[in-house]
């Protein structure tokens, strides 16, 4: 253990040399926060006797929990099997599976994703009697995930009811847990709550619990919710032995709940909490970490922390002026070719957006130039349709109370079992006191039901009742698949089908028969239940491959956790980033710390791009540049030589500002323009002003390179008139 402290630099192994009680590790960008948390977990065991499965190590990507996992076998061997190193919602998991009886829930429990939360929630306003073209399904479904996340169960929820909206929501609420419950199932909220809820209301499981952990470590703290906040700290009393590893200046999802003030007020919780900063960088140049810092800084609630790097300062930050987003796809296009000849492979190069739709124009140039790339937030692979079918066979096999997945599975492949048969055999169920799919052997005493429905029933019934008996069994998962694929007819409707999509597709199942066969080999005790339950934890960061030869594109909210070589951000504009919606001061607040988050994703080069017009909404937007670009120091941007001034927002500092080393001159002057003036632009070189609008905001200029005339706003445009 002492060689591995000394590849430690002083605060890590002041973090990972602690003792006992709570500690505070605010670890910035960069700064091998998860190098801490391992060895802080090896010494733990190593050093100080603690029982590797006395630790319990929660982080929030399956990825993450995987990583971490290796790292402690690197250091303590075996023993790291042991411990339990997961996501909170698999932990949730773990607990609930082994004290169901004491939660009042069936141990077999499925867990719900959102497609099945969407039908669920459809099924639910059909029986209340709610039209969803007046109210959407996936509005009530985030305030009921917001009450979950807050604890509150729908009674609960009824008593905080202020308006008639509120009360259709209770309602809906109340009918949502009720037929989650009747189908032995759980959606990702109900994994928190009802952990926190036994944990908190049972003294017996409680301390049995409080008593095995003896040190709690939580990764990405500043990302937990107020379940998750609970959970934490109930598990950690009365020890009080919890390290939460985090960083204010990277909180960016209190969208889905998460709340930063979780880390600020860490020390109201532990008062006798030690805190240790990590702030030496070692990921991006000096320059880039400068303009971070300057960015984040302007926030008022965050704690005051600086990351620096001794890797050197780096090349100057890029920040490119385009026509439109058609001009900003083309200019990320050159810059991929400018990194390929440089020698960066594509799968070192990303581009950043704020918002899936910027995607688009993106993509059509990476298309036409055949570069390949990857959009990560796309349709993910076990949410592909034909993914999802096989998925719902094996999930009714596992659990026939899911009426969710028996309904899926009786449409796939079609052969005539339509919305009708399925809620004759659902009230079939419900009368006989049935779980759902237990009615499908009894088609015959469903009253109602055609022949060929009879058929098409008796058929699928022995087909359950086959992949039934292998997993009774024991049989390997990925032949238990293989049989789903074909007793179920999948197979032979898309070789049917005959087209190049069908075969897409067929590849598609049998990739899941792979991903059976992985999962068998590395799990310790597989089985059809435990897969169902890996494949329902997986999240968009535990589908990031970058090793694909490929570009990455993606929003900025999934770029966290990432790094690369090369990381163009584009749509630098206001109303853009900052979102139009961040019309508060914490919600400005996020946004920067989002912007912070994605230029600290650069390793060695970073640019940033914002478009004069935008098309948005249907119609063509004039923008301005991101006030984030104006935050950033003139002297850690580039400039082209003996080029036009293109960056004049980049010059200034904003009004009232004194970070150090910040210019603290004044904005420079508006540009006042009038109809016959000469300028020169940055891009399209010189022009003529034929026309001024509100108020001299807008001009109209016609430029000699192409006799072209654009309208452009007259105090943002990279622009100089001509004396």
């Amino acid at each position: 253990m002492g060689d591995l402290l000394e590849t430690l630099n002083p605060p890590q192994r002041e973090a990972v040399l602690h003792g006992d009680g709570p500690l505070l590790v605010l670890a910035g960008a960069g700064s091998g926060k998860t190098r801490v948390l391992t060895h802080r977990i090896a010494h733990l065991i190593a050093e100080r006797g603690v029982p590797p499965w006395a630790i319990l190590a929660i982080t929030f990507t399956n990825k993450a929990a995987g990583e971490m996992r290796e790292r402690i076998a690197g250091l303590v061997g075996p023993a790291a099997r042991e411990i339990w190193a997961s996501t909170f919602h698999s932990a949730c998991v773990r607990i609930l599976r082994r004290d169901a009886e004491a939660a009042g829930f069936d141990p077999r429990f499925v867990i719900y994703d959102a497609d099945d939360q969407l039908r669920l929630m459809r099924a639910c306003m059909t029986d209340e009697q709610v039209d969803p073209k007046r109210v959407a399904p996936r509005a009530v479904l985030t305030r009921i995930s917001d009450a979950k996340n807050r604890l509150l169960d729908p009674d609960g929820f009824a008593d905080e009811a202020a308006s008639f909206g509120d009360e259709i929501v209770v309602r809906l609420y109340r009918r949502y847990a009720d037929r989650l419950r009747t189908a032995g199932a759980m959606d990702f909220d109900d994994l928190l709550m009802h952990t926190v809820r036994l944990l908190e209301g049972d003294a017996e499981v409680r301390e049995r619990y409080q008593r095995r952990f003896s040190h709690v470590l939580v990764d990405e703290y500043q990302d937990t919710n107020h379940a998750q906040y609970r959970l934490v700290r109930v598990l950690a009393e009365p020890q009080r032995n919890v390290c939460a590893v985090g960083d204010d200046d990277q909180g960016i999802y209190s969208w889905r709940g998460a709340d930063v003030r979780n880390i600020l007020d860490f020390e109201r919780d532990y008062p006798d909490a030690h805190i240790v900063a990590l702030e030496q960088n070692y990921r991006s140049t000096g320059t880039i970490l400068r303009a971070a810092n300057a960015v984040v800084a302007l926030n008022r609630g965050r704690r005051p922390k600086e990351l620096w790097t001794d890797r050197g300062d780096g090349e100057p930050i890029r920040i490119d002026s385009c026509r439109d987003e058609h001009e900003e796809a083309r200019l990320v296009v050159s810059e991929v070719d400018r990194a390929l000849a440089e020698g960066t492979s594509l799968s070192e190069i990303a581009v950043f957006y704020r918002t899936n739709a910027q995607s688009r124009a993106i993509e059509d140039q990476l298309v036409r130039a055949r570069v390949a790339y990857a959009v990560v937030g796309g349709p993910r692979f076990y949410e592909r349709a034909e993914v999802r079918d096989l998925i719902a066979y094996l999930r009714v096999v596992a659990n026939p109370a899911d009426e969710i997945a028996m309904a899926r599975m009786l449409g796939a492949p079609r052969r005539g079992i339509g919305p009708g048969c399925i809620a004759k055999l659902t009230r079939f169920a419900r009368d006989h006191d049935l779980a759902p799919a237990e009615a499908i052997p009894q088609a015959e005493m469903v009253p109602g039901l055609t022949g060929a429905q009879r058929q098409a029933l008796a058929a699928t019934a022995a087909t359950l009742a086959e992949l039934g008996q292998y997993a009774a069994a024991g049989l390997a998962l990925d032949r238990i698949i293989d049989a789903a694929i074909e007793r179920s007819g999948l197979r032979s409707a898309l070789v049917a089908e005959g087209t190049l999509e069908a075969q897409g597709r067929l590849e598609n199942l049998d990739e899941l028969v792979n991903v059976a066969a992985e999962y068998q080999g590395q799990a310790d005790d597989p089985s059809l239940a435990g897969f169902l339950e890996e494949i329902a934890l997986q999240s968009d960061a535990d589908l990031v491959d970058q090793g694909t030869g490929q570009v990455t594109l993606m929003t900025v909210h999934n770029a966290k956790g990432l790094e690369f070589d090369v990381v163009l951000m584009t749509g630098m504009e206001e109303g853009v980033f900052p979102h139009m919606r961040s019309d508060t001061p914490e919600s400005l607040e996020e946004e920067r710390r989002l912007c912070y988050v994605g230029m600290t994703r650069a390793r060695r080069r970073l640019i940033l791009t914002h478009a004069e017009t935008r098309a948005m909404h249907g119609g063509r937007d004039y923008k301005l540049p991101s006030r984030f670009l104006s935050e950033i120091p003139r002297d850690a941007v580039a400039r082209p030589a003996g080029a036009p001034v293109r960056r004049a927002y980049a010059d200034s500092a904003p009004r009232g500002s004194s970070l150090a080393g910040r210019s603290t001159a004044p904005p420079a002057p508006p540009v006042i323009l009038a109809t016959g003036d000469t300028v020169l632009h940055a891009t399209f070189g010189e022009g003529v002003v034929t026309g001024v609008e509100s108020r001299g905001q807008l001009v109209r200029v016609r430029f000699a390179n192409d006799g072209t005339e654009r309208r452009l706003m007259a105090g943002a445009a990279p622009m100089r008139k001509v004396v």
